[in-house]
C-alpha cells in the first residue's frame, strides 16, 4: 500500500485503509517507520509524506501533532478515526486561529500548574479580543464561558487584564496561536486530573468540529457564482453575425 508515494494528483481518501501504521510519536522519514496523526492526513489527502501538510489550517496541525505526541500508545488509537475530518480542514478565514487558541487555553486554564494559568488567561483574553476586532464587537466583552473560565482563576485573570492594560495584544499570528496551543497541550498533559489523555481526546475533537463550523460559515457567505445564460449569449452571438453581413 505505501509501496508508491503519495503524488498531488492522487484522490484523497475519504477512511483510513487497513494495515496502514498505528499511530506513534513524533516525525517519520516513510510510513515503514511509523505515522503520526498529520502524516495519516498527508497521506490520504495525496500529499508528499508530512506532518505539515497544506491540507490542514496550520494551528488546528499543530494542535493535532501536539496531542499526537502527548498521548500513550493506546489512547493515541482513539484519535485515528478523526484523521479524514481534517483532510481539507483548511479555511481562508481570520477567525481560526484564534477560535482555536481560545478553545486550547479555555481547556487548559482550570487544570494547568500555576505558573501556566498567567499564559492561559492572556491567551484567552487576546483571542477573545481578536475575534472581536473580526466580528465588530467591543474589544473589552467577554464570552460567558471565557467568564466562568476566568472566574474560577482570579490571580491568573488579574494578571492577565493587568498586561493588556500595560501592553495590549498584539496582531495574532498562525505561529503564535501554534505556540499557545502547544503550551496548553503540555499543561493539559501534565495536569494533576484523573484522565488528561481524555482531555486532550476531547480538545482536539472539539476543535475539529470549531473548524468545520467556521468553514461551514465561511462557505455559506460567500457570493454564489453567476451563472451565464447561454441562449442570451447565443443570441448575442447571433445579433452581432448579422450585424457584420
Amino acid at each position: 500500500m505505501f509501496g508508491r508515494s503519495a503524488t498531488k494528483t492522487s484522490q484523497p481518501l475519504d477512511v483510513i485503509p487497513d494495515g496502514v501504521p498505528v499511530l506513534s510519536r513524533g516525525r517519520h522519514r516513510n510510513p515503514r517507520k511509523g505515522a503520526c496523526f498529520m502524516e495519516m492526513a498527508s497521506y490520504l489527502a495525496g500529499e508528499r509524506w508530512s506532518d505539515h501538510p497544506k491540507c490542514t489550517h496550520p494551528v488546528l496541525a499543530s494542535l493535532a501533532r501536539c496531542v499526537n505526541d502527548a498521548l500513550g500508545d493506546v489512547r493515541r488509537q482513539e484519535l485515528a478515526m478523526m484523521i479524514p475530518e481534517v483532510v481539507g480542514l483548511n479555511p481562508d478565514d481570520r477567525r481560526v486561529a484564534p477560535t482555536l487558541m481560545r478553545r486550547a487555553a479555555l481547556v487548559a486554564l482550570p487544570i494547568a500548574s500555576a505558573e501556566r494559568q498567567n499564559v492561559m488567561a492572556l491567551a484567552v483574553m487576546g483571542a477573545e479580543r481578536h475575534l472581536n476586532d473580526i466580528e465588530g464587537r467591543d474589544a473589552n466583552v467577554l464570552s460567558d464561558e471565557a467568564k466562568v473560565a476566568l472566574a474560577h482563576v482570579p490571580g491568573a485573570e488579574k494578571w492577565a487584564r493587568d498586561f493588556v492594560r500595560r501592553v495590549g495584544t498584539r496582531d495574532l499570528r498562525a505561529d503564535a496561536a501554534a505556540k499557545v496551543v502547544s503550551l496548553a497541550v503540555n499543561g493539559v498533559a501534565r495536569a494533576c486530573v484523573d484522565d488528561p489523555s481524555a482531555e486532550l481526546v476531547s480538545l482536539l475533537r472539539a476543535s475539529i468540529d470549531e473548524t468545520k463550523a467556521i468553514k461551514a460559515s465561511t462557505e455559506a457567505s460567500a457570493p454564489a457564482p453567476v451563472e451565464m445564460d447561454r441562449s442570451a449569449v447565443r443570441s448575442t452571438s447571433d445579433d452581432r453575425r448579422a450585424a457584420s453581413r
